[in-house]
């Protein structure tokens, strides 16, 4: 190509170029118009405003100024990390220097008890077993021989639950938890998590995997008052840290995530599922790090741990007191965002400081063991008979005005049976249970399967063994002995504690509303299927649990919550116990109902002998419920004056040293019963024991202020007559069949006799009617529930 030819191809590039120019600013900086945009008369700016506001926003956010921004904030950031880490430095150890003693008082005032004194024996790690060592970092932090010291995904999240209120926190390594064992608090703050980091990664620096793993061993709280892995090893197996084997070390570390609520000895049926899982995640984790082979891993079994020793000034009652208070306590610091979890609650209670004032009354709590032992232990000779080692019994009294705990008892004595008979809900409540069906169906206004709204005259079928009508789940249950009631009323059925009554009854209801009924009053429902084999009280449920429903009841349909502490006092925090009078769950009327209908048991019902003939009875008014389980593992009566609230439970477990150690056991025949039925009814030992202790303690001549027309309180409004106009339908006296090895109720003496009778003509009765209500038409059968 010549010049010519190069000079006009320049020439053509610059003539098509020209265009874009004069789109381009001009110097004096506006915008040049084309010939095509002045088209009618209208230019560019007239369409500034819209094509600005686009560009503005575009202009405003660009990914270069995004990024930049974070940039700058990760800048800021480093920075500050940097001064915090270099204005940080490693403090001494202080952990020994802030335990202290916990001061247990009665509601007086006066010392129950003191507990703190710091159980710790530091050992050097080349006293732990490798494979033992190993069980921690499987546990806890399996990239703690790779990783500097600090999990930051962890820590961040850490921080923003913090920041947000939230507070539940996970990932920290081993080194982060020593350092706030070890140099920091449990506190949750901003400010505690940024020490932690930097000092975790400082230590992580200036000594070794070793020097840290044995500071965090040595001083991690492990349940029991033991603080380190040596009084640990002493306090769960009775052994030194060196002769722990791989399955106790392993357990030792599940131990650590929760340690009082995976205490095996104390801990509930759910507690130990998950020790136990938790223990065969470390174990499973060691074989995926290869410390373990899954050959041995195979090999190897749960190792229960052994029975606590004995704690100064935990003797007899007092431990189990503590024990509930410190649970009481730790839930608070939890649901007050003072603490994260469990593990750091427990931390913060054992760490001492706290005196702690309980609602206990010393003079109640006196009289409640003064009565076990009278009306139960005193009879029981276990190298005698066998059973009577396993008879189990638990207490609960409460103040239905204050929803206060006065007196608890948890069993023969803290030391010698770990496990609190008056918390544990591992027991079917059994018929304790049916007031609530009756409170459901109250506060529902349920109706029968013929459509009348259900009350406490209305007529059920008391037929043992009966299939229930309406249910998609066939049931059929069958009444104690098997025994027959016929045509009977809502009040005969409570008094009687008749199963089949109960089952229609729940099933009239819905299941559904029983169970929400049951979670409103206080139960602990979970995931408890609604089905009508619930209305035999199969669930579990604790002396606490019943205590706080049936003051339910006596405080007219408003929540009461069981309270074990009164007050919380600490040098440096401010902890405030939530309020054991909760919002109305169930109508006044419906509450009051319940309460009398529940006179009648005691006055012509399963606890008649046993409370309403009671010497001590001083004219106060008293409503209750017996209960008897399947097999007769445990046996109850609830009850409650207009003061006071008690729920008494005895349970079956196998005792210590047994092939059914901590098993689920029969009661029967305990105390020398005789063989047939022999079995200890809840009108029997839990009512005597109840009896002898609430007229002891409450006011004479208590009388109950119903809002209700309905039930054995009421004075009736009829005038039965001495030879009533015989009737078609079955007789209300009871018939017997062939005795049943496995009651599911219960009768009023532990050793009932129904008798035959020829005659089908009912005897009615003031307390507990058995004519038509005004709703039942003329049709005996639609008179019914179906």
């Amino acid at each position: 190509m010549g010049r010519a030819e190069e000079r006009r191809a320049r020439q053509r590039g610059g003539h098509r170029a020209a265009p874009k120019t004069r789109r381009s600013s001009g110097a004096d900086g506006t915008a040049a118009t084309s010939a095509t945009e002045v088209k009618d008369g209208k230019s560019a700016k007239d369409g500034k405003g819209a094509k600005d506001g686009k560009s503005f926003i575009r202009r405003l956010f660009t990914w270069k100024k995004i990024l930049g921004t974070f940039l700058g904030f990760c800048l800021l950031g480093i920075g500050a990390f940097i001064v915090l880490y270099m204005m940080i430095s490693i403090p001494a150890g202080n952990a020994d220097a802030k335990l202290q003693s916990n001061i247990y008082k009665y509601s007086d005032g006066s010392v129950l008890t003191r507990k703190g004194t710091v159980n710790r024996e530091n050992v050097d790690l080349s006293q732990v077993p490798k494979p033992v060592q190993e069980t921690f970092v499987a546990a806890e932090n399996k990239t703690f021989y790779q990783d500097a010291g600090v999990d930051l995904k962890g820590t961040a999240r850490g921080l923003l639950n913090t920041l947000s209120g939230k507070g539940a926190q996970g990932g920290s390594t081993i080194t982060q938890q020593y350092v706030k064992n070890y140099y920091l608090t449990q506190d949750q703050t901003v400010t505690r998590k940024l020490k932690e980091m930097v000092i975790s990664l400082k230590l992580d620096r200036e000594k070794s995997k070793e020097y840290i793993l044995a500071g965090y061993i040595n001083t991690s709280y492990y349940g029991r008052g033991a603080y380190g892995i040596q009084a640990a090893a002493q306090a769960y197996y009775q052994v030194d840290a060196k002769k722990l084997s791989v399955e106790q070390g392993a357990y030792l570390a599940a131990l650590l995530q929760a340690p009082n609520q995976y205490d095996w000895q104390a801990a509930s049926p759910t507690g130990r599922k998950l020790v136990q899982a938790r223990w065969n995640y470390v174990l499973d984790n060691m074989v995926g790090q290869k410390w373990l082979s899954a050959t041995e891993r195979e090999g190897m079994k749960f190792p229960v741990p052994k029975a606590p020793k004995a704690e100064a000034g935990m003797e007899g009652q007092n431990g189990y007191m503590v024990f509930a208070a410190n649970q009481a306590l730790e839930k608070q610091l939890i649901s007050q965002g003072v603490a994260a979890n469990t593990k750091e609650a427990e931390a913060l209670v054992d760490a001492g400081g706290w005196t702690i004032t309980l609602n206990i009354d010393k003079k109640k709590q006196a009289q409640l063991e003064k009565s076990v032992k009278s009306q139960l232990t005193s009879k029981l000779d276990g190298k005698k008979r066998k059973v009577d080692a396993n008879v189990q019994p638990g207490a609960v009294s409460v103040n239905p005005k204050t929803g206060a705990v006065v007196a608890m008892y948890g069993g023969a004595g803290y030391t010698e049976h770990y496990q609190n008979n008056a918390t544990r809900t591992d027991y079917q409540p059994a018929s304790t249970f049916k007031p609530v069906i009756l409170a459901a169906a109250l506060a529902d206004e349920a109706k029968t399967q013929s459509g009348k709204t259900i009350t406490t005259k209305t007529l059920y079928d008391g037929t043992s063994k009966r299939p229930v009508v309406g249910s998609d789940i066939a049931f059929a249950p069958e009444n104690e002995d098997d025994v027959d009631y016929g045509k009977v009323t809502v009040q005969t059925a409570m008094n009687k504690s008749i199963n089949s009554v109960f089952a229609q009854l729940g099933v009239d209801v819905g299941m559904d509303k029983v169970m929400k009924t049951a979670g409103e009053l206080g139960m602990d429902t979970g995931d408890l299927k609604a089905v009508p084999a619930q209305t035999l009280g199969t669930m579990g449920a604790s002396p606490m649990e019943m205590a706080g429903v049936y003051a339910t009841f006596d405080n007219h349909g408003k929540k009461v919550t069981p309270a074990l502490i009164k007050s919380v006092a600490h040098n440096t925090r401010n902890i405030t116990m939530p309020n054991p009078i909760g919002a109305q769950v169930i109508p006044r009327e419906a509450a009051d109902t319940v309460s009398s209908v529940l006179t009648g048991v005691v006055d012509d019902g399963t606890a008649k002998k046993s409370v309403a003939e009671n010497s001590k009875r001083d004219g106060q008014q008293v409503a209750g419920k017996t209960g008897t389980s399947d097999n007769n593992k445990s046996a109850w009566f609830t009850g409650y004056t207009p003061d006071l609230v008690t729920s008494v439970g005895l349970f079956g477990e196998g005792a210590v040293g047994t092939k059914q150690a901590s098993q689920q056991v029969t009661l029967t025949g305990a105390t020398g019963l005789i063989p047939y039925p022999g079995r200890i009814n809840g009108g029997g030992y839990p009512a005597q024991i109840w009896a002898t202790y609430m007229f002891g303690v409450t006011k004479a001549n208590g009388k109950f202020d119903l809002d209700t027309d309905q039930g054995a309180a009421v004075e009736p409004d009829y005038t039965p007559t001495v030879t009533p106009t015989p009737s078609p339908t079955p007789s209300v006296t009871p018939t017997t069949k062939s005795p049943s090895p496995t009651p599911t109720s219960e009768s009023p003496t532990p050793t009932p006799t129904p008798t035959p009778t020829p005659t089908p003509t009912p005897t009615p009765t003031i307390s507990s009617p058995t004519t038509p209500s005004d709703d039942n038409t003329d049709n005996p059968f639609d008179q019914l529930d179906q």
